[in-house]
């Protein structure tokens, strides 16, 4: 990927209809309110339960060291102006795999196609700025994210074992989805 001329700290994607932008400290409420919903807190194993208002704020800050560092493009989606999620790719994956998509909905925003813009939107980036591939991984278990990433145009190239971490300590298999430029 060239990332020359790209200032990740103010970059925005457009889709049809949501506008992916840089998360601000702004988004802490909206964050904690979308991560009270026990579908979200399944699926986003890296995030504590109970999440509070303090643990929103640092995934925050996390994700704008992301962006000024170089490593990554986290979003909040917005639909005609409100919230209704985060996403982001991960930049510098294994060279095989190049970057990773991810997304996460708010459950008020479920069911419209949203998750689906957002990895389509940040793939439709990544290969404007020169990527070949993208991927994203999805839980065996999660049939609701691996229809989103079949509906992003994104191929099942296989069963990944034991490689997301749980919360109890063990590790899920997952689902690779990839994305060719050239797809």
């Amino acid at each position: 990927m060239d990332l020359s001329g790209t200032d990740l700290t103010t970059a925005v994607v457009r889709t049809a209809r949501l506008v992916l932008r840089p998360p601000t400290t702004d988004d802490a409420a909206a964050v904690t309110r979308a991560m009270q919903d026990p579908e979200t807190q399944r699926w986003v194993t890296g995030a504590p339960v109970p999440y509070t208002e303090d643990d929103a704020r640092a995934f925050l800050d996390t994700v704008l060291r992301q962006r000024a560092e170089g490593t990554g493009l986290p979003v909040v989606a917005e639909a005609d102006g409100g919230f209704v999620g985060t996403g982001g790719l991960l930049l510098g994956g294994a060279r095989h795999l190049g970057p990773e998509i991810g997304y996460s909905v708010a459950p008020w925003a479920r069911r419209r196609g949203f998750a689906a813009e957002v990895a389509a939107g940040l793939a439709g980036w990544a290969f404007a700025h020169g990527a070949p591939r993208v991927h994203l991984v999805v839980d065996v278990d999660n049939a609701a994210s691996q229809a989103v990433a079949r509906r992003a145009r994104f191929t099942e190239e296989g069963v990944v074992r034991g490689c997301l971490p749980l919360r109890d300590g063990r590790y899920s298999d997952a689902v690779l989805f990839g994305r060719l430029a050239t797809d």
